[in-house]
């Protein structure tokens, strides 16, 4: 007889994420979750005490995968428009971890300013700081924009609300991206000749 495989977390979680794909994060549980393992409902439970504990560590595997999805970017591409595009390209290809990850209430942020200041998304700054060639505040400040805009774009194609068009959403990232660097730069420049005016004085 073989020996029975030992159901690590790791296992557990990995299912999850595919329950979540398959059927919606509303579908997670003990029983779903260890049916996809080909075991009882006991390695899960004795992983996870409660299943908002499986949720929430399956909720951060997501969020990995996502900030992962998001750095793929190919070389020659601008890594502003490489991110917004691969944003709004999760949506498209995993409608229902996009919902999981925005729709579901099972963010630790509570507000678009705690979002843009947690450790996952500092390689996609420093990725658009190199882009823009500006300081970190305003590079945060067009962030929220292009963000805003793509978020718009990827929530409505979770939703099966719209048909996904590359072309024409590359093309109106590209405009929300230059309206948004256009007046990072003048408030940039103002700022910085209201400086010299007040030290010349």
């Amino acid at each position: 007889m073989p020996p029975r495989t030992k159901i690590s977390k790791d296992m557990i979680i990995d299912a999850a994420v595919e329950v979540v794909r398959q059927g919606g994060f509303e579908n997670v549980n003990a029983r779903t979750v260890s049916e996809r393992l080909h075991c009882s409902t006991q390695p899960v439970m004795y992983h996870f005490a409660t299943i908002d504990s499986l949720k929430r560590a399956t909720y951060a595997r997501v969020d990995r995968l996502h900030s992962q999805y998001m750095m793929n970017i190919p070389p020659a591409q601008d890594p502003v428009l490489g991110i917004g595009l691969n944003y709004i390209r999760f949506a498209v290809e995993e409608p229902q971890l996009f919902r999981f990850l925005f729709q579901s209430g099972y963010a630790e942020e509570n507000s678009l300013l705690e979002m843009i200041d947690s450790e996952e998304l500092l390689p996609i700054l420093a990725a658009m700081q190199e882009g823009a060639g500006l300081r970190m505040e305003k590079t945060k400040e067009i962030f929220l924009t292009v963000a805003l805009f793509a978020h718009g774009y990827a929530s409505i194609i979770a939703n099966n609300g719209l048909e996904y068009d590359e072309a024409l959403i590359a093309e109106h990232l590209e405009r929300a991206w230059n309206g948004a660097f256009l007046a990072a730069t003048q408030e940039e420049t103002t700022s910085t000749q209201e400086e010299n005016d007040e030290e010349t004085v």
